[in-house]
């Protein structure tokens, strides 16, 4: 990975947002803090998540042409993180955060119900051994996570090169009926090396290998936690 221009932690402070701290001696469990999105980003602007968010492409992309929207990525990579928030930082791009954390665990405890306009899921690790697949992001609790979040209306865009991911991602919000799917996204043709959704689009597409992708709105039908994929059957 190319070095990234090296920033200051102070440099860095607008572009990164952090887990609550939790004191020495205080409940190691303690309530859920919501983020206030007005707060954090000094607006009343829409806000939506990218869910791994690796060297930051597509915030950084997204974030500059859509300066009236707000954009936390959220990156469990600790070093991933800080390139893109660097990246973030160099163009000085004030509609973009970044955190270092557990995306299900951000869901959960600290993203309000509703205050989301979307969720982006592009290319996360398809964790290939049958024994390794409890560690993959997309299962049906990170699915009804994210229809909680998301605003009626909002949206849940997913995208990757593997096809028997892509199959399990779209079983599970085919059954969920907070989801409705729209018609998929067009494919754009990229001019140079940025003009790619991600990295990880970018390798793919240079290999010729298919890339799948969805994106499915939120309805007003209740949130409920799908079946695994497979399961009694």
């Amino acid at each position: 990975m190319r070095k990234p221009r090296r920033l200051t932690a102070d440099e860095l402070a607008p572009y990164v947002w952090n887990l609550p701290r939790i004191e020495h001696g205080a409940d190691p469990t303690p309530s859920p803090a919501p983020i206030d999105w007005a707060v954090l980003f000094a607006n009343g602007h829409p806000v939506e998540v990218e869910v791994g968010t690796g060297k930051g492409l597509f915030l950084l992309a997204t974030a500059a042409a859509r300066p009236d929207t707000n954009f936390l990525g959220v990156e469990i990579v600790r070093k991933y993180q800080l390139y893109a928030a660097t990246r973030f930082a160099v163009r000085e791009l004030p509609n973009a955060k970044t955190a270092c954390a557990d995306a299900k665990l951000v869901l959960r405890d600290h993203v309000r119900a509703g205050s989301l306009a979307a969720v982006h899921v592009y290319f996360p690790d398809p964790w290939w051994k049958t024994r390794h697949r409890k560690r993959r992001v997309f299962t049906p609790e990170f699915a009804a996570l994210a229809a909680r979040s998301t605003t009626v209306g909002g949206r849940l865009h997913i995208a990757t090169d593997v096809e028997e991911y892509f199959g399990v991602m779209t079983a599970i919000v085919h059954d969920m009926p907070a989801y409705r799917e729209l018609p998929p996204p067009g494919e754009n043709v990229p001019a140079h090396d940025m003009d790619y959704m991600t990295n990880f689009e970018r390798k793919a597409r240079k290999k010729g290998t298919p890339v799948w992708r969805a994106v499915y709105e939120r309805t007003d039908g209740p949130v409920t936690v799908a079946a695994e994929p497979g399961d009694g059957t």
